[in-house]
């Protein structure tokens, strides 16, 4: 659907295809334990977050140059294009790769290479949103925030990624508050698996001004009450949950009572490559399996607008939100 929209919940190595994870495994000279493309998708069929992310840090392994990082932001953003991206906050895993031994400086130029030109070449505007994993310790993430201090300039702020359970988010309390120092906007997932004591440590210990993913938050009515008051931004993904079974089918998801509690939710797609659709094929799909109408569709796109971090130029996000206004659902072909 090219419905004009925002991504705010996007993990560019989740945009990995397994066509280009071949082409740069072979330039690369990286063996991967898999019998061709068709080989790969079979291995995407997940149990649950910790068996998708065993899969994405292992494909991870045939990154190895700022130019393979440049030809992955690049693949994203034309499909982004296609489907009504006219904005993207990307999150980026810089420990799954300095693990790995390529320095965060290739990671960081190789993306912004390509983010510094997409406006020109493809029409979208993009922020770089640098991701914590959770599942390693906070030294680990202060370390992290002190080695990316040179390429502060291409970042607009810190998100904490990965296995949620038993991580809170309360371990990454100083590394959020150093982040904060340095003028960094801040984005958790929270949520998602973990209950949603997670979610109220992500808001009042963090600061959070936006909250990934955050569906357990609707078991908690205090909670709900709260995000619905002060309008903190929820960035679900919902072709994500159901393949990682946080939920059990499309039609189970709550983005419609959601919305009813009068939060203020976005559609987004985590990790297209492995979860069957970009954002516009999520648009789409929770059309489909929610019977949401054009106007459901439409204040989901102006939510992503409104989410997003473009405080800084109040005219574009108003140009945005024009195009939201003005789209015709009747000429979009997906619909």
């Amino acid at each position: 659907m090219s419905l004009p929209k925002a991504e705010l919940h996007l993990h560019i190595e989740g945009t990995l295809e397994p066509e280009l994870a071949f082409a740069l495994a072979e330039r690369n000279e990286v063996q991967l334990p898999y019998d061709g493309t068709e080989d790969l998708r079979r291995a995407y069929l997940f149990t649950d977050l910790q068996s998708f992310l065993d899969l994405y840090y292992e494909l991870m392994a045939v990154l190895r140059t700022a130019h393979d990082f440049t030809e992955l932001a690049e693949a994203y953003l034309a499909r982004a294009k296609a489907q009504g991206v006219r904005h993207a906050e990307i999150f980026f895993d810089p420990q799954a790769h300095t693990a790995r031994g390529v320095p965060i400086g290739t990671v960081i130029e190789g993306l912004a290479h390509a983010l510094d030109r997409s406006e020109e070449r493809h029409g979208i505007s993009t922020q770089l949103i640098m991701c914590f994993l959770r599942d390693r310790s906070a030294e680990s993430a202060m370390a992290t925030l002190d080695a990316a201090k040179p390429y502060l300039h291409h970042i607009t702020g810190v998100g904490l990624d990965s296995a949620e359970v038993g991580h809170p988010p309360a371990t990454f309390r100083e590394v959020y508050a150093a982040a904060e120092s340095l003028g960094l906007r801040k984005v958790a997932h929270a949520g998602e698996e973990g209950p949603p004591a997670y979610v109220w440590e992500a808001l009042d210990v963090l600061g959070v001004e936006r909250v990934d993913h955050g569906l357990r938050s609707m078991e908690d009515p205090q909670l709900v009450a709260r995000l619905a008051r002060d309008q903190v931004p929820l960035t679900l993904c919902p072709l994500s949950n159901v393949r990682l079974r946080v939920v059990d089918t499309l039609e189970d998801h709550p983005l419609r009572s959601m919305m009813d509690a009068g939060l203020l939710v976005t559609v987004n797609s985590d990790d297209p490559a492995y979860f069957g659709g970009y954002v516009g094929d999520t648009f789409h799909a929770v059309r489909e399996a929610l019977g949401l109408g054009n106007e459901q569709l439409r204040e989901l796109a102006r939510n992503s607008f409104r989410a997003s971090f473009l405080d800084h130029d109040e005219r574009r996000r108003e140009r945005y939100l024009a195009a939201v206004e003005s789209y015709d659902f009747d000429a979009d072909p997906r619909t």
